[in-house]
């Protein structure tokens, strides 16, 4: 893990438009009344291998939190959060360091994303084709036929 952390040398990130129509929503857990969307538009796979992608959380009122994140899918899988969305327009987060996804942490949506979607067995996505295939489908392929 720390070979991989000193030799990971991330690319640029360009921040993508902000969601339209579209959305797809993903299931994270009946213990929220949130509900979980990621835009396909955004969905991208970088030549560093992070999965990128627009978050939109939607509240039961029906508020939403936007957010712009990278997930890298070896060892424990970390998350990053690039930017949320104000006012119709993107904020970079000042804070945008690369923290582990906690299984069963308060934010579990980035570990459904991680182990359901964007890195079957621990492997990421080749293209956002392959993610977006996932989402419409409602897991991975690869998550369904080993049984993860």
């Amino acid at each position: 893990r720390e070979e991989e952390a000193r030799n990971f040398r991330e690319t640029d990130v360009a921040l993508p438009a902000l969601p339209g129509n579209g959305l797809i929503e993903f299931p994270v857990s009946s213990a929220t009344s949130f509900r979980f969307y990621i835009d396909p538009g955004s969905l991208s796979v970088g030549p560093d291998g992070v999965v990128r992608y627009t978050l939109v959380a939607r509240s039961p009122s029906g508020a939403d939190t936007i957010s712009y994140e990278g997930i890298r899918c070896g060892g424990q899988g970390l998350v990053r959060i690039y930017a949320f969305a104000y006012g119709g327009k993107w904020s970079r987060n000042p804070s945008a360091d690369w923290k582990v996804i906690e299984p069963r942490g308060v934010q579990r949506w980035h570990a459904v994303l991680r182990s359901q979607f964007f890195c079957p067995g621990r492997f990421g996505i080749q293209t956002a084709e392959e993610g977006v295939d996932a989402l419409r489908r409602g897991k991975h392929p690869a998550v369904v036929n080993v049984g993860i």
